[in-house]
């Protein structure tokens, strides 16, 4: 090997130790500097709204000795309550088959004596559920009785919800923070130091949901019809917020 190929390698290791030197002086300064001290706080808000639309679900079941008789009876029965909701005024996008199932019926013999008798085949059953959005409330209580009346048998669970809760969600929201900075100040005097700036803010993934409650004044549908008390939702937001201490 020729004296210059000694030169070069020698200069390539040379600079590659200055390198890694130089790596290693910074890394071990990066260590070295102390971490912004921070204070993390979570904030929650609450806000309430009246609801503005009912999701009503419920089943028409009948029995019969055959499975076609069964489903007849159901078939006549449903189609009898989807045409009297839609005389009603409910839209067809606010219908919604939710269910349907076919089922042997059985009855089994008391087996007492130590016999073993096999199941008996009585009959079929036939469910076919619904889901309604009701947007006027003041005819939830009709739609129920008038749909018991027509063969609805079955369920009847009632989710009030609104449309568009845009703007209640947003109210939470901004009492979150408002209760996140407040606690963030509390600690921060309590330390005896002064909050700075914002880091991070974050809010809970999940959306925020309706949850019942119930209130003084809600309103009541009676009549001659089902009563409804529709008290009024609470949609709660979390937020995360994490704000530099002034030193």
């Amino acid at each position: 090997m020729t004296p210059t190929y000694f030169r070069r390698a020698l200069t390539t290791t040379v600079l590659a130790a200055a390198i890694a030197g130089f790596a290693g002086t910074a890394a071990l300064a990066q260590e070295k500097e102390p971490r912004e001290a921070v204070v993390s706080v979570f904030g929650e808000g609450h806000a309430q709204v009246a609801p503005d639309m009912a999701i009503l679900s419920f089943s028409v079941i009948k029995d019969a000795k055959t499975a076609r008789e069964a489903l007849d009876a159901n078939n006549k029965a449903m189609a009898d309550v989807l045409n009297a909701l839609k005389a009603g005024g409910i839209a067809e996008r606010d219908l919604q088959t939710s269910g349907f199932a076919v089922n042997p019926q059985y009855q089994y013999p008391d087996n007492n004596d130590g016999g073993n008798r096999p199941a008996v085949l009585t009959g079929y059953q036939v469910a076919n559920s619904l889901t309604i959005k009701v947007r006027d409330l003041a005819k939830l209580g009709e739609i129920i009785d008038q749909s018991v009346t027509l063969g609805v048998n079955q369920g009847g669970s009632i989710q009030f919800t609104n449309d568009k809760p845009e703007a209640t969600i947003i109210e939470a929201r901004k009492e979150a923070v408002a209760d996140a900075v407040a606690k963030a100040k509390v600690l921060s005097e309590a330390a005896g130091v002064a909050l700075g700036r914002i880091v991070e803010i974050s809010e809970n993934s999940s959306r925020p949901e309706p949850l019942p409650m119930m209130r003084t004044m809600a309103k009541e549908y009676a009549a001659d019809a089902v009563p409804i008390a529709t008290g009024e939702n609470s949609y709660n937001v979390t937020v995360n917020v994490t704000f530099a201490i002034m030193q």
